[in-house]
């Protein structure tokens, strides 16, 4: 069965995210101060310009030929030098931690185990933590016990309050929707 995902909302970044788990963690660190679509697009950038996506390659990378790739127009993040370090330090910390595979990361344990290794992951903090944790149990079947409580309200069926909630284009603007009226009511 082929996974369909609409992250990036470009088919070639789509198909990238489907199928590897290690491009799917990226995405999802990218995703901040820039739109989502360019984040989940990344991974895709940085595999063509790798000749492939490995952590083990940006992992050992030289920090400043790593810098380049990620500024090289149009850059992967409005942020090329800081994402870099970023991206690497996960890239190491997955390889250190996990052997390179991700899916180490939330093969056992219940939701709140899952939450807490997701959470200690170089740039995931609470937040970006439980979406994560939701994208992963409501797009990948990957559902330990637990997990929607753990999600938070990321976790909630039916929802449209972050990239979890993404399945095509009109989603993406129900999900937008619900951000530009939360934040609407944080400023009242």
């Amino acid at each position: 069965m082929t996974r369909t995902v609409c992250l990036a909302q470009n088919p070639d970044a789509d198909a990238l995210l489907a199928s590897d788990r290690f491009a799917l963690l990226l995405g999802m660190l990218l995703d901040q101060q820039i739109p989502m679509e360019k984040a989940f697009s990344g991974p895709k950038v940085l595999a063509d310009r790798m000749g492939g996506l490995d952590v083990h390659r940006i992992a050992e990378a030289d920090p400043e030929e790593f810098a380049t790739i990620m500024a090289t127009p149009p850059a992967v993040h409005r942020f090329p030098g800081s994402m870099a370090k970023r991206v690497q330090a996960l890239s190491q910390f997955v390889v250190e931690q996990y052997d390179g595979d991700v899916t180490r990361i939330w093969a056992d344990g219940d939701g709140a185990a899952v939450f807490k290794r997701l959470k200690a992951l170089p740039g995931f903090g609470d937040q970006k933590a439980k979406i994560f944790l939701a994208l992963l149990g409501k797009q990948f079947d990957v559902t330990p016990d637990g997990w929607r409580a753990a999600a938070g309200h990321y976790g909630d069926e039916g929802s449209r309050r972050s990239v979890a909630d993404v399945t095509d284009q009109k989603s993406l603007l129900e999900v937008r929707d619900f951000k530009k009226a939360a934040k609407a009511a944080a400023k009242k």
